[in-house]
């Protein structure tokens, strides 16, 4: 009976975390959970019975924001059930150390460019874990791993300014221009310039994203204004419009194949803007189960398994 009760009670705790994670919108979270609505909210009534406290205040039964109390209560509550999942990692851990999930939220350029050698071998090393790659920007990505729907975030931006997340940096990249075949800007013998660049229609990343401020902050300082006709989510869409001649186009280096690429032509500009770093986060609190350690490895080989463990021990 005491069993019962305490899943229970993990699960009133997850039915207010939820509803606070969906704006609280009680149908959305019971959506998320595949539940009913009515069965959210009598498992938050029962728990603000329990505790004598509101949770949420009301107006008729539309939920409108969450009491002074209900802050302290959804902290707490976000921290059990991150204990109660260590727990299960913790024993899946030990139990078969070969077999599980790892999820893992990161940008369509680290997915398409960076991360398939990774994959790989990690594959071939734990033929058994199941992969699943979430998909975002890097402030979606970043609240999927803050909420446990991902044991691990890589991307550029975001990820270490992100509060509840331990950062460390993976590796520096830089921009480069693509352009046409027959563009102007190939006929130029010196190194470009942000002047240059600023005289060409640009097609580059959404606002978000892969170090999209440092190219704001570098045409700001030399006081140019850059038109940028077109931003978009991921690299391939952007060299897709450069082919179709709309601009020029700025993206991560790392995003250029010369093979694939054959109908554009790359130019370095590393001299123009500082370089972008790539970080990989993980939610503070986490247990990382053994072959997560081996990924981050893999992906960046100086952040070794007793690197990791110390700055999880030290946070």
């Amino acid at each position: 009976m005491e069993t019962a009760e305490t899943a229970m009670k993990l699960h009133q705790l997850r039915c207010i975390c939820e509803v606070v994670d969906h704006h609280l919108n009680v149908t959305e979270a019971a959506a998320a959970m595949y539940t009913s609505q009515p069965g959210v909210s009598k498992q938050i009534r029962l728990l603000e019975s329990e505790l004598g406290v509101p949770i949420f205040a009301r107006e008729g039964k539309r939920l409108t924001a969450v009491t002074e109390p209900g802050n302290e209560i959804v902290r707490t509550a976000r921290r059990m059930l991150r204990e109660a999942e260590n727990i299960s990692r913790i024993g899946a851990d030990y139990s078969d150390q070969s077999r599980g999930t790892l999820t893992l939220a990161t940008t369509h350029t680290q997915a398409r460019y960076v991360l398939p050698p990774v994959i790989q071998q990690f594959r071939q090393r734990f033929p058994d874990v199941t992969l699943q790659l979430r998909q975002g920007s890097p402030k979606q990505i970043c609240d999927k791993t803050l909420r446990g729907e991902a044991d691990i975030v890589i991307a550029t931006e975001a990820v270490s300014a992100a509060d509840g997340l331990i950062t460390l940096p993976c590796y520096p990249w830089h921009h480069c221009v693509v352009v046409p075949p027959d563009h102007p800007l190939l006929e130029k013998t010196a190194p470009l310039t942000l002047q240059d660049l600023a005289e060409h229609p640009i097609v580059t990343y959404d606002f978000a994203f892969a170090g999209r401020s440092r190219l704001n902050d570098a045409f700001q300082s030399a006081g140019l204004q850059p038109k940028i006709v077109l931003t978009a989510l991921d690299a391939d869409v952007i060299k897709t419009y450069v082919e179709l001649g709309l601009g020029i186009g700025l993206l991560a280096d790392v995003a250029f194949e010369e093979q694939r690429d054959s109908g554009l032509r790359r130019i370095n500009i590393t001299h123009l803007f500082p370089a972008s770093t790539t970080w990989v986060g993980i939610r503070r609190g986490s247990y990382l189960r053994r072959f997560i350690f081996e990924f981050v490895e893999l992906f960046a080989p100086h952040l070794s398994q007793t690197t990791l463990r110390a700055a999880l021990n030290a946070d």
